[in-house]
C-alpha cells in the first residue's frame, strides 16, 4: 500500500473526528467541573467541521484510496450526512439531559465522537475488513454510553446484554467474512462481486457464509430474530443515547448491509433474497404486534424501531437503484422523526418525572399545546400518515416493490403499517382526548428547542415537498 496526499485528503473527515476526539481527552484534563459543558460545544464544532470537509471532497466519480480499502463516493457522503445530523441532534438533546441525570462527564461527548468516526469508516468501507474495523470502533463506545448511568441498574443491565450479544454477533459476522475470503480469495467488495459474477461455484459454503453475514448485520439493524438486545437496551440506556443509537448506528449498519448485499453479493441474490424477504416480513409484523402491549414508551419505540427495520429491508428485496434509493430515503426520513420523538421524551424529563410511561402523556395537549403538537407530528410520521415524511418513505418502498412485481409483500407491509398506526395514535388520543392527570413541567432549553425545530422541519418539509429529498437520494445511489 502506497501512502500519498490523496489518501490523506480523501480521509480527512475521519482524521478530523478521530484526532479531535483524542485531543478533547487531553483538553478535558484542564477543564474544571463548571467548564465541562464546553465540551458539548467543542464536539458540535468538530461535527460541523467534519461535515464541511466531507461535502468539499465529494466528487462525481468514486475515489478509491488505501489500496481500495476505502472509498469516497456520493453513497458514503449521503450516509455521513445522516451520521452528522444524528450526532449533532443527539449532542443538543444531551446538554441539559445529562445534567438532570447527573452524568455530565466530558467522556460522554468524546465517546460519541469515536462512535461517529466508526460509522463514517463503515460508510466508506470498500473491504470487509475495513467495514468490520469501523463497526467495532462504532460499537465499543456505544456499549459504554449505554451503561453511562452507572448508578442505574437498568442501564447496567442494558449495557451487559448489549455487550454480550454484540460480541456474539461480531463473531458470527467475522466467521462469515472468513468464509467469503476462503471462497473468493479476497475481502474487497468489488473483487468479491467480480469473482461471483465470473462464475464462482455457488455451493453450500457460500450460502452458509451469506447467512452468517445476514445474521451479523441483522443484529446491528435489530431485525428479527436478531432483535433481542433492542428492547432492554433502548429502555435502560440514557434516553439521549437511545435516540442516538436508534438512528446513527442503525443507519451505518444499513449502509454496509446495502454495499455487501446489493454490490458484493448481488450476483448471487437469488440465494439470499428469499431469506431477507422472510426476515423483513417477520420483523415488520413482530415489531408492530409486540409494540401494541407495551406500557413504557422507550420500549414501545424499541419495537417500533424493529418494525421500521423490517420496512427498510423490503428495499433489499426490491433491489436495483430504486430499491437502494428507497432504503436510503427511509433512513434519511427516519433520522428526523425518530430523533424528534425521543427529543420530546427527553424534554419531559425534569425533577422526579421521567416521562417514560405512556400514561404519563395523558392530557399533555391541555397544558403544553406546542409539545403535544410536535409529538403528534412525529408520531403521525412514524405511523406513515400523510402529509408527513414517514408517508413518503413508506410509499417509495411500496412503489419499488410493486415495480419489481412483489405486490404481495407490499400488501403485507401496508397491513403491518395499519397495525403499527394503532400504538402511535393511542398516544395521540391520550394527549388530546383525556384530561391531564398531573402537572407538566417541561425541561426546555435553547439547545432542545433547536433540535426539535430541526427534526420537525425535516419531518414536515419532506412530507410536503418530497421531490428534493428523492432527488438527493437518487443521486447518491451507488451503481
Amino acid at each position: 500500500m502506497q501512502f500519498n496526499i490523496i489518501n490523506i485528503i480523501a480521509s480527512m473527515p475521519e482524521i478530523i473526528v478521530i484526532a479531535a476526539a483524542c485531543l478533547l481527552l487531553m483538553v478535558d484534563l484542564f477543564l474544571s467541573k463548571r467548564q465541562k459543558h464546553l465540551m458539548a460545544y467543542l464536539a458540535i464544532a468538530v461535527v460541523i467541521i467534519a461535515a464541511i470537509q466531507t461535502w468539499r471532497i465529494e466528487g462525481v466519480r468514486p475515489l478509491y484510496i488505501f489500496d481500495r480499502l476505502f472509498v469516497v463516493d456520493s453513497f458514503a457522503t449521503f450516509f455521513k450526512t445522516i451520521f452528522y445530523l444524528s450526532t449533532f441532534l443527539a449532542i443538543l438533546l444531551s446538554m441539559n439531559y445529562i445534567k438532570i441525570e447527573d452524568i455530565e462527564h466530558s467522556e460522554y461527548y468524546i465517546l460519541m465522537l469515536f462512535a461517529l468516526s466508526g460509522m463514517m469508516i463503515m460508510a466508506s468501507g470498500a473491504d470487509l475488513i475495513t467495514i468490520y474495523l469501523g463497526l467495532e470502533l462504532m460499537a465499543l463506545p456505544v456499549y459504554l454510553l449505554t451503561g453511562f448511568m452507572r448508578k442505574d441498574i437498568r442501564s447496567n443491565e442494558a449495557a451487559m446484554k448489549y455487550i454480550v450479544l454484540g460480541a456474539l454477533s461480531s463473531g458470527i459476522l467475522l466467521y462469515g467474512i472468513s468464509l467469503i475470503y476462503g471462497l473468493t480469495g479476497t475481502t474487497q467488495l468489488s473483487y468479491i462481486a467480480a469473482s461471483l459474477k465470473g462464475g464462482a461455484k455457488v455451493d453450500s459454503a457460500l450460502i452458509l457464509a451469506t447467512i452468517f453475514l445476514i445474521a451479523g448485520f441483522g443484529f446491528k439493524v435489530a431485525a428479527v430474530p436478531f432483535h433481542m438486545w433492542a428492547p432492554d437496551t433502548y429502555e435502560g440506556a440514557p434516553t439521549s443515547i437511545t435516540a442516538f443509537m436508534s438512528v446513527g448506528p442503525k443507519a451505518a449498519a444499513f449502509a454496509v448491509f446495502l454495499r455487501v448485499m446489493l454490490h458484493a453479493l448481488a450476483p448471487i441474490s437469488f440465494n439470499w433474497i428469499a431469506i431477507v424477504a422472510v426476515i423483513s416480513v417477520v420483523t415488520m409484523i413482530f415489531g408492530s404486534v409486540v409494540a401494541l402491549v407495551q406500557t413504557n414508551i422507550k420500549r414501545m419505540l424499541a419495537y417500533s424501531s424493529i418494525g421500521h427495520a423490517g420496512y427498510a429491508l423490503l428495499g433489499f428485496v426490491a433491489g436495483g437503484a430504486d430499491g437502494i434509493a428507497s432504503v436510503m430515503l427511509y433512513l434519511f426520513i427516519y433520522t428526523f422523526m425518530n430523533m424528534g420523538i425521543f427529543g420530546a421524551i427527553i424534554v419531559m424529563r425534569k425533577g422526579g418525572f421521567s416521562g417514560e410511561n405512556i400514561e404519563d402523556y395523558t392530557g399533555l395537549a391541555k397544558v403544553h399545546r406546542g409539545m403535544a403538537l410536535l409529538m403528534l407530528i412525529f408520531l403521525f410520521s412514524l405511523a406513515g400518515i400523510p402529509p408527513t415524511a414517514g408517508f413518503v418513505g413508506k410509499f417509495y418502498i411500496f412503489m419499488a416493490l410493486i415495480h419489481k412485481g412483489f405486490i404481495s409483500l407490499a400488501v403485507i407491509a401496508v397491513i403491518a403499517s395499519a397495525i403499527a398506526a394503532y400504538f402511535y395514535i393511542r398516544i395521540v388520543m391520550l394527549m388530546y382526548m383525556k384530561e391531564p392527570a398531573r402537572e407538566f413541567d417541561v425541561a426546555q432549553t435553547s439547545a432542545t428547542r433547536l433540535a426539535l425545530a430541526i427534526a420537525a422541519f425535516g419531518t414536515i418539509i419532506i412530507g410536503i415537498l418530497p421531490a428534493w429529498a428523492i432527488d438527493f437520494v437518487q443521486r447518491a445511489v451507488f451503481r
